[in-house]
């Protein structure tokens, strides 16, 4: 993944942003707070806030609901996670990806951080 156009969020994902949508995944950060991951609830596309869970994890070291890094429109779901949620302890990004947004503030994208805190 090109550095300038990933970013990490605070909480454990990893945003690419890829022309005029963003994609989020599980990075190596959020791998490393949560342990393996077991289940996973996924979201239903349409408008999503900062404040509200992006998804909720079930995995070896916590069981908890992380909140979106970005505002913006879920297009996409990756939907081979919910019944493969293992998926997400892949370092591959073609595979634990989560979701797709548009509508994404360029602002709050740079915002970011450029590490992801490991």
């Amino acid at each position: 993944m090109s550095e300038n156009t990933v970013k990490y969020s605070e909480n454990g994902f990893w945003v690419k942003k890829e022309a005029d949508k963003y994609i989020i995944g599980l990075s190596e950060k959020g791998h490393d707070d949560l342990g393996e991951v077991s289940f996973i609830d996924l979201p239903e596309t349409g408008t999503i806030k900062t404040t509200d869970t992006l998804i909720g994890v079930e995995a070896a070291k916590a069981m908890t609901d992380l909140a979106s890094p970005l505002a913006g429109t879920i297009t996409a779901v990756n939907e081979a996670l919910e019944n493969n949620p293992e998926n997400l302890n892949s370092t591959d990004a073609t595979v634990n990806w989560i979701v797709e947004l548009t509508d994404v503030s360029a602002e709050a994208f740079e915002a970011l951080q450029n590490e992801s805190g490991l």
